[in-house]
């Protein structure tokens, strides 16, 4: 971002369903490992793959860091009963002075197919709206990824078009579906009125 606006991490960690958006800590580099599993995680990640410890934990270093240097929020998906890191999502400011950012998440192989996916993007919109700034929220999802926009749909977000050859992913220009939430108005007069 280039004006960046001084950015808070959250008193109270965003929750939704079943899952808590936390920081992440040293003892969820396993996450990475799995995540890594996962052919397609790698060409839209930092993840490598394989993904060996000493990398795993460079990227749980690169997800905070996200924070520090003022490019938005990267959680950990945790299960909300044992705290164990199901996946990543991140709210990316790079367009918050015009009024919009982008989301992104990654869910480990083996907790897809339960409705966390869509319970954190959820949360994650839940707290987005608690910027001020924040008037819209967009996803960019493959159109052979059912089980990304079903998980759009299913926190909210309704498709706004195809985006022909928009990002290049793995060597190759893709085209993206645009996902996207929108500030509701009520919310809108009732954050001025906390304003106030």
């Amino acid at each position: 971002m280039d004006a960046r606006l001084p950015l808070a991490w959250p008193e109270v960690p965003p929750a939704h369903g079943g899952v808590v958006l936390r920081q992440f800590r040293s003892d969820d580099a396993q996450l990475a490992v799995e995540l890594a599993e996962d052919p397609y995680i790698p060409l839209i990640s930092s993840i490598p793959s394989p993904c060996p410890q000493d990398e795993a934990v460079e990227w749980i270093l690169r997800q905070n860091g996200r924070f520090t240097c003022g490019a938005g929020y990267s959680f950990a998906v945790a299960d909300a009963q044992t705290d164990r890191a199901l996946g990543q999502i991140g709210l990316w400011l790079t367009y918050l002075p015009q009024g919009r950012a982008t989301a992104g998440y990654l869910m480990a192989p083996v907790h897809r197919g339960q409705g966390r996916a869509a319970d954190a993007l959820a949360a994650l919109a839940d707290f987005g709206w608690t910027i001020p700034e924040l008037h819209r929220l967009e996803l960019y999802i493959e159109p052979w990824n059912t089980a990304s926009f079903r998980t759009a749909e299913a926190a909210g977000f309704s498709c706004e078009g195809l985006l022909r050859s928009y990002q290049v992913i793995g060597g190759q220009r893709r085209d993206m579906l645009l996902y996207a939430a929108v500030r509701q108005p009520a919310l809108m007069a009732s954050l001025a009125a906390d304003r106030r």
